[in-house]
């Protein structure tokens, strides 16, 4: 079949605007640490409502007295907080906290953070929640039988499947180049444009399923069918499905693209609590989740988790952001972040590796 692709507009191209500039400047340190925890000053948001009786997690705090190596050296878990930019941080050990820790100057409790790309986990909870209520058919399912406007483009084909496991074939590596498409994106999502644009202008970089590449727009098109699919508005459907059900204490919210329609951003819009993530991480250590990682002995990527040795696995986003899991420790651990930049290995690295060494401490 003959992959036709709409190529972007000129606006696409242009040098960015002053405004542009300045949504650049605000995702930087140290203003950050303020916009990763007021985005809904910032964007329109669609609520993500909790039940009327929230149900506190139960504590049992104890010192967290945890070492890890990096590089040639053993560090503490304060180190972790200052050389990794920590603004929160939740440990459950058999669903109750066990240590909590608000470094972040605007951070406390009650605070909903910007979790990036563990959005991308939440939403194929969601996915696995509608393939259990027969809204969505099967994985099998392709994307266009749900959203037929991207008939023709390099979506077309797709299934559910290879969505969920960033094996579309749509687009390229994605880099945060200052004319990268993810940064179109973003800016779309940010200073207004068409985001349903963008995604469908990506080229055909090879046949669906053929191989993995990490792509926020497999995981915007995974939202966007979902509500398809569903009839209903990712926050209602996430509220009704998972908010409420889950005992969540405070709303969260998605943002949405300023533009409009309006859109949630199914890929890196929610913002939550650290507590209130957890409850949803504890959902995955307890096998609720129905759409779970596949198991693996080497570090890869599984129906929107990245996955580790020992069946561990984790909800990862741009700038810091943790949805940490191992089911067979019974430990959940949420840390959120407000790293200098999108991306850094070495940050990466020493991260999965001080929360690898909590959730055997507590094994």
């Amino acid at each position: 079949m003959t992959i036709t692709t709409t190529e972007p507009s000129a606006a696409a191209h242009r040098p960015p605007s002053w405004w542009e500039r300045q949504t650049d400047r605000v995702m930087r340190r140290p203003l950050n640490e303020w916009t990763f925890t007021h985005m809904n000053w910032l964007l329109p948001t669609a609520r993500v409502a909790r039940g009327r009786a929230g149900n506190p997690l139960p504590a049992q705090p104890r010192p967290l007295d945890v070492t890890y190596e990096f590089g040639e050296w053993e560090h503490s878990i304060e180190d972790l907080h200052q050389r990794t930019f920590t603004t929160a941080f939740v440990v459950l050990h058999q669903g109750r906290i066990v240590h909590e820790q608000y470094r972040g100057v605007f951070a406390v409790p009650r605070t909903r953070m910007q979790l990036f790309s563990v959005s991308k986990s939440v939403t194929s909870m969601l996915v696995g929640i509608a393939l259990a209520d027969g809204a969505i058919g099967s994985v099998a399912d392709k994307v266009t039988e749900y959203r037929p406007d991207f008939l023709g483009t390099a979506y077309d084909g797709v299934t559910i499947a290879d969505l969920l496991d960033m094996r579309s074939g749509a687009g390229e590596e994605e880099t945060w180049g200052p004319d990268s498409a993810i940064r179109r994106f973003e800016r779309a999502v940010l200073s207004g444009g068409d985001v349903a644009e963008i995604v469908r202008s990506v080229p055909r970089g090879c046949e669906p399923g053929e191989r993995f590449n990490y792509s926020t727009f497999d995981a915007q098109v995974l939202g966007w069918v979902l509500e398809a699919a569903t009839g209903v508005p990712l926050a209602a459907y996430a509220s009704e499905r998972l908010w409420q059900p889950i005992g969540a204490v405070t709303d969260a919210f998605y943002g949405l693209s300023r533009s409009k329609p309006r859109t949630a951003i199914s890929a890196g819009g929610l913002n939550a609590t650290a507590r209130d993530l957890a409850r949803v991480g504890q959902v995955m250590a307890e096998g609720g989740g129905l759409l779970a990682p596949a198991p693996s002995e080497a570090p890869g990527y599984s129906n929107q988790w990245w996955t580790f040795p020992g069946g561990r696995f984790s909800g990862i986003g741009v700038h810091g952001q943790y949805l940490f899991v191992d089911p067979a420790a019974s430990v959940v651990i949420v840390k959120t972040s407000a790293w200098p930049v999108e991306e850094d290995d070495a940050l990466e690295q020493e991260s999965i590796a001080a929360l690898t060494a909590v959730a055997g401490s507590l094994a």
